[in-house]
């Protein structure tokens, strides 16, 4: 899973942070989210995914590795 994110899109919600506080900040002088991992572990996938679920702005999504088999 690789985490995407469009600051010019971002309307300081705050949505992604409440959802995945371990893959998602905001900045403190406008609000706009920060991505802290892009590639965030496995275990915080359902957050992540919750996160893009809830933007209003749609300012964030995924983009989902290919299982190798």
């Amino acid at each position: 899973m690789k985490v995407i994110v469009d600051q010019n899109k971002c309307v300081a919600s705050g949505q992604c942070v409440l959802s995945a506080p371990e893959v998602f900040d905001q900045r403190e002088e406008d609000g706009i989210v920060v991505l802290l991992a892009e590639t965030p572990p496995e275990q915080l996938a359902d957050d992540v995914r919750q996160a893009v679920a809830l933007c209003p702005a749609q300012a964030i999504w995924v983009e989902e590795e290919e299982k190798k088999e």
